[in-house]
């Protein structure tokens, strides 16, 4: 996965919420993580988790 750069000098509230749920937007199982420093959002980190299943009617090992 790749890392965006997005600026956030300058952003206003709205923008910061519209990042955050576009971070949220899709996600099943995982975590959304803000990073906050001197009172700024400096990142927000969407970590995502696939879950697998097994195929119908076989058995765990």
């Amino acid at each position: 996965m790749s890392a965006n750069l997005r600026s956030v000098a300058g952003q206003d509230e709205a923008g910061l919420l519209r990042e955050i749920h576009n971070a949220l937007n899709g996600l099943r199982y995982g975590a959304v993580e803000i990073t906050v420093h001197n009172g700024q959002v400096v990142q927000i980190e969407r970590k995502e988790k696939f879950r697998l299943q097994s195929p119908t009617g076989s058995k765990p090992a």
